[in-house]
């Protein structure tokens, strides 16, 4: 039963992920397209050149093209820059595993000081001792004695 639960779960999600690249919208590739000039999304962009890109999408979505042709196509002629989001594939997989392994392992820091921290008070390391100095003692005495009177 579980497993046909997922199995329609993953057939429901990976639907509408094939009918995106089938039939790509201009707002969806101006977030995923960067400005050549001005290095910001096309979204964002008001440069002369994205608006050309612009046009030239509008363009292939109405001849036809999947979102996967579009992108080849403006790689093609811009190179691999004019993606906002860095391929999955060789050096550029640095792009998206450091920032992961950084959190990881920041988690793991994290965790690993918090375990120590609260071992040690588990312990008792912290706790004042609780005798005092046989002279201390004796001085204390003295100054209470002092304000009893």
């Amino acid at each position: 039963m579980k497993t046909l639960l997922v199995l329609v779960l993953a057939l429901g999600l990976a639907a509408p992920a094939l009918a995106s690249d089938r039939h790509p919208t201009l707002g969806e590739l101006e977030g995923e397209v960067m400005c050549p000039t001005c290095k910001t999304t096309l979204d964002q962009s008001s440069a002369p050149i994205a608006d050309r890109i612009r046009q030239y999408i509008s363009a292939r979505i109405a001849a036809g093209d999947t979102k996967s042709e579009i992108k080849a196509s403006l790689v093609d002629q811009f190179g691999p820059a004019v993606l906002a989001e860095p391929p999955k594939r060789g050096f550029d997989l640095l792009a998206w595993l450091l920032p992961l392994s950084a959190l990881g392992l920041g988690i793991v820091v994290v965790g690993a000081l918090a375990w120590t921290w609260s071992r040690r008070r588990d312990l008792g390391d912290d706790a004042p001792d609780d005798e005092l100095d046989p002279d201390l003692e004796r001085r204390v005495d003295e100054e209470l004695a002092r304000y009893e009177d």
